[in-house]
């Protein structure tokens, strides 16, 4: 399937010009910014030191405010000692000429909505408390404000770059073909994002609610993407299928995993069992499929792809039920039902058993071979069985039926298989019993024994088609775990897989820019207040660590919570769990809440939980 280039545009802002690769920039249109989102911003010395934005606590990565505030950033000094009135008349937008000049650096929000009734604007914090308020809006209503920034305080060749993208668009997805890991490293915007490409295995451990699943995701998208987002919601279902998620829980086991048998109704009501593979193992197909086909020549890929078409429309044309096969011997069939993975025939005049399938990709992979079957036994040679077996008899009947329906005759055009990555997450890895769930797949999981240096016969082998048939892991499989750090449902976690994974720990404060999803600023700055003073009231508990602080995602529901129900329905509850056994529990308690900011328990008021 081709997919669409979405580019990426480079704006470059000098304190006498405006330049965009993009050719529809316009700087005497910006209101152009409300279709464009951001991917970086950087300023140039003209020493050509690059410098990125010291992002604020519960500020997001990158955003429309990013540019402006990193402008802030590096001439704050500066644009602290202007004059009252220099900074009420400082220029910030026109978005043409037509439009007026929207002027002003404010010291509060209050300041501003007395100049702009408006909830369009930024807020720029400096240490010490006070602030910078200036009209914000799309990606480029400040472009006004950081050019003036230039003029006025910087030096000759200064610049700031800004490099930004259409907003996503399902229907035009990015081009997520990648070369090697070191440049695909150089695309991605996220830090998390080039470990896990250096290392192929990588655990975020740490507290709960530190958004660790998310940021997996996150990761996800920004590598499947090459770096264009890091939104899970922008990728198409293409793109999706390049990543997978799974959640261990102790009941987890090998079959769910990598294969076993699963029960299956016959069709004449009776039930029976198949070997069927786990969501590892399919995974780990489609990333393998990519990986081979991205590496045969054209030519072979042709005679594949031809194969397969040649396979479907003999299908298509088969009549279900109705069209009679007949084998060497004598014995009569027809097709019954075919599927993603099976051909289900009915054995004609053969009492009770007469029915059976066939593996489509064992079908498959004989007309790709090229190879002219004669008898039963060459395609059990082909297979690598030393005795006939009568199943092959049928595959053989249609091998020659597609052959002379003379389907394989016509050479297929064929694009060059691009590399593609695939991310396979699991959400709480600790949780599972490991050695039971992996098996043998320890060794192939090593980032050392990616590729056929680490194949592996599995447990389920001598029931395929092929029993030497080996499996392994490709170089463009990555796996991400996440686990919590205080889940006494589970042991120590295994030994073997600790030396096999690449261990990050995801902090409470590391991610508290998800906070920046709360519109209401003054709520999402108190909440960041009070986690953070929460948290550290939990560090001066004997026998807790920062494994029980609690984490950003938690205080998102203060989207529609109150801050008091938000502690009694959700905070006091765990943290009850957390000092249940240790001495003072009630004491311990009280001072949560009070650095929390709950009223109630300070005031000597119990609820019944508390006595409890």
């Amino acid at each position: 399937m081709t997919t669409t280039t979405q580019e990426k545009y480079e704006l470059t802002i000098t304190a006498d010009s405006l330049i965009s690769t993009d050719t529809r920039f316009d700087e005497d249109n910006l209101s152009l910014g409300d279709n464009y989102e951001p991917i970086d911003a950087y300023f140039i010395s003209a020493n050509n030191e690059k410098i990125y934005r010291q992002r604020n606590k519960g500020e997001m990565r990158i955003s429309n405010q990013t540019l402006p505030r990193l402008a802030f950033q590096i001439f704050e000094e500066r644009i602290h000692d202007l004059s009252d009135l220099d900074k009420k008349e400082f220029p910030v937008c026109k978005y043409s000429p037509k439009h007026t000049l929207i002027r002003g650096i404010f010291p509060n929000k209050e300041a501003y909505r007395d100049y702009k009734k408006s909830m369009e604007f930024l807020i720029y914090r400096r240490e010490g408390g006070s602030q910078f308020v200036i009209y914000s809006w799309n990606i480029f209503s400040t472009l006004v404000f950081v050019q003036e920034c230039l003029k006025r305080f910087g030096k000759p060749d200064d610049k700031f770059i800004l490099i930004y993208r259409e907003k996503t668009k399902i229907s035009d997805p990015p081009d997520n073909s990648t070369g090697d890991d070191k440049n695909s490293a150089l695309e991605c915007k996220i830090p998390y994002s080039k470990l896990l490409l250096e290392s192929k295995n990588l655990i975020f451990r740490g507290a709960p609610g530190t958004g660790k699943s998310y940021l997996a995701k996150q990761i996800a998208a920004d590598i499947i993407s090459n770096g264009y987002t890091d939104k899970w919601a922008d990728l198409t279902e293409e793109q999706r299928r390049q990543v997978e998620f799974v959640q261990f829980h102790p009941s987890y086991d090998y079959s769910d995993f990598v294969e076993g048998l699963r029960p299956k109704m016959n069709e004449d009501g009776s039930m029976g069992f198949e070997l069927q593979d786990g969501i590892f193992k399919s995974f780990v197909d489609r990333a393998r499929r990519n990986f081979e086909d991205s590496q045969k020549p054209k030519e072979v890929r042709e005679k594949e792809v031809s194969s397969n078409t040649a396979l479907e429309e003999f299908l298509a044309d088969i009549e279900l039920g109705e069209d009679e096969f007949k084998t060497v011997m004598g014995r009569k069939f027809n097709i019954t039902d075919v599927d993603d993975k099976h051909i289900y025939l009915e054995i004609l005049g053969n009492g009770t058993e007469n029915k059976i399938f066939l593996k489509i990709d064992e079908l498959r992979k004989m007309l790709e071979s090229g190879k002219n079957f004669e008898k039963v036994r060459d395609v059990t040679r082909f297979f690598g069985i030393k005795f006939t077996q009568q199943v092959f008899s049928y595959y053989f009947v249609l091998f020659k039926a597609i052959k002379a329906a003379g389907k394989t005759n016509r050479k297929a055009k064929v694009e060059e298989e691009p590399l593609k990555k695939y991310i396979f997450i699991i959400d709480e890895i600790n949780r599972g019993e490991i050695s039971k769930i992996l098996g043998e797949l320890f060794f192939a999981i090593d980032p050392g024994y990616r590729g056929q240096a680490g194949e592996v016969a599995t447990q389920y082998s001598n029931m395929h088609v092929n029993p030497d048939e080996k499996f392994y892991i490709p170089e463009n499989v990555y796996i991400i775990g996440t686990m919590n750090d205080i889940d006494r449902s589970v042991d120590s976690f295994d030994f073997a897989m600790r030396r096999r994974f690449r261990f990050v720990e995801v902090r409470a404060e590391s991610t508290q820019d998800m906070l920046d999803t709360i519109a209401d600023e003054d709520i999402k700055n108190e909440a960041i207040a009070r986690m953070d003073r929460l948290n550290a009231e939990i560090l001066t508990v004997e026998g807790l660590n920062e494994n029980y602080q609690i984490g950003a995602s938690y205080f998102l529901k203060l989207k529609y919570l109150k801050f008091a129900d938000f502690w009694t329905d959700y905070l006091e509850p765990l943290l009850q769990e957390y000092v249940r056994g240790l001495y003072d529990e009630k004491g311990i308690m009280k001072r949560f809440a009070r650095a929390y900011g709950y009223s109630a328990l300070d005031e000597g008021t119990t609820d019944e939980a508390a006595e409890n």
